[in-house]
């Protein structure tokens, strides 16, 4: 939290009878939590806040830093267990299907994104300690960003940044920068590996441009290769084709559109997640609203369920052919009580429209004049193809961390 200043901390002083400390006391929040062009003090004398928040998981923990118009991000992935065969090739597919410039419906920045493996792995092998991957970044413009020093973005972090630490890296910005997910993807990758060593398959795919909404009956027999067919990665070609269309016209009016993606995990084995707080459910969620741009979350009926009864919601459970206990419908999504069921796991996603438009917006500065912003630079004016990738990563960092928690706490005897 930042600082309050000097008139909050004067009036707290003042009430408990202190009034001798109020000068003191504005000097220390104007030194350390003073914020240029919100509360209107001067920069501070010296800067001593911090970013938390960069690292995710538990047993399977990933912890990024980088910015997208610094020299490069960098990746550490701790809890991969030994003997796992890794090399950058492992990584390069969906590192590829993230990146930029790959298709004319999309940003046309070009970053090959190539990662460099600098710990973690010998022989080929995982070894068992922190996995470290490197990225350079080669295609920054940040001439394209000058005009936005002092104006707030519309639908960026520009303002929140100034509220919390009294100034940013306002060159694409920052730290919440969507570049950041490269890390994710790569660490993504790696734990991808690991849940197929356990049957485990994640795959993602746009379901929903603007109010075109692709037919999707059976989200678990969705193949990569139907996803990729195609640039805006929906699997349904009739869909496609028009997701396609209405994209290309939103770009000729220099606008953007959003749109949900549908994420599917098969061969999950009942029994991951923790009840209470460390539900599955709740660190899908967690997972999937960290990223960037994503303003919802459900599973399996969703939002579906405040219309439904009780009778017709439940998923009957009955003995398949296979001889296990599983549900004959799955509205349930793949979690009863935030733990495993044993059916797929379905969960979607909801993108909002990219906030940098090249059309002028109405904005304020960071005194608070008003002005107007075009903003410069390439940016998706739809974000759901590249992030496909993105959402598969976490669904299968949290899928990874929950394996192991549950192999820690109930070893090999457990109920799979």
């Amino acid at each position: 939290m930042p600082c309050p200043d000097a008139r909050q901390q004067g009036s707290k002083v003042a009430g408990s009878g202190s009034a001798k400390a109020l000068p003191e006391m504005a000097r220390i929040a104007t030194k350390r939590g003073a914020r240029p062009g919100i509360d209107g003090n001067h920069a501070p004398e010296k800067y001593n806040g911090d970013m938390p928040g960069n690292s995710f998981g538990e047993l399977f923990r990933v912890t990024t830093a980088g910015v997208s118009h610094g020299p490069g991000y960098m990746a550490i992935i701790d809890g991969c267990p030994p003997g796992l065969p890794l090399s950058v090739e492992d990584l390069l597919p969906d590192l590829r299907r993230r990146r930029p410039g790959q298709s004319k419906i999309v940003t046309q920045r070009k970053e090959e994104d190539t990662p460099e493996i600098w710990s973690g792995v010998f022989e080929g092998k995982t070894d068992g300690t922190s996995i470290g991957i490197l990225f350079h970044n080669t295609d920054q413009r940040s001439q394209d960003y000058g005009d936005i020093r002092d104006k707030y973005r519309p639908g960026h972090a520009d303002f929140t940044f100034d509220a919390k630490y009294g100034f940013r890296d306002y060159r694409g910005g920052g730290r919440s920068s969507a570049r950041e997910t490269l890390c994710r993807v790569a660490a993504g990758g790696i734990a991808k590996k690991l849940l197929a060593e356990q049957g485990m398959r994640i795959l993602g795919y746009v379901k929903q441009v603007g109010s075109v909404v692709a037919n999707v009956p059976d989200p678990a027999q969705i193949t990569l290769e139907q996803v990729e067919a195609n640039p805006v990665r929906c699997p349904e070609e009739t869909a496609a084709r028009q997701m396609i269309a209405l994209i290309e016209e939103v770009r000729k009016d220099q606008d953007s559109i959003g749109g949900i993606c549908e994420l599917v995990a098969t061969g999950v084995p009942p029994g991951l997640g923790e009840p209470v707080f460390d539900k599955l459910k709740a660190d899908l969620a967690k997972g999937l609203l960290s990223l960037p741009a994503v303003m919802a979350f459900e599973y399996g009926a969703g939002f579906a369920v405040a219309t439904a009864r009780g009778s017709s919601n439940n998923d009957t459970f009955i003995r398949k052919q296979t001889g296990k206990i599983g549900t004959e419908t799955n509205r349930h999504g793949g979690m009863l009580g935030g733990i495993s069921s044993g059916e797929p796991i379905v969960c979607r996603v909801a993108l909002k429209p990219t906030s940098s438009l090249p059309q002028s917006q109405k904005t304020v500065t960071r005194t608070g004049e008003p002005t107007e912003i075009a903003t410069r630079g390439r940016h998706d004016p739809c974000l759901l193809p590249r992030f496909v990738p993105m959402g598969e990563a976490m669904v299968a960092l949290v899928l990874a961390d929950h394996w192991l928690r549950w192999r820690a706490q109930c070893g090999h005897g457990a109920t799979s």
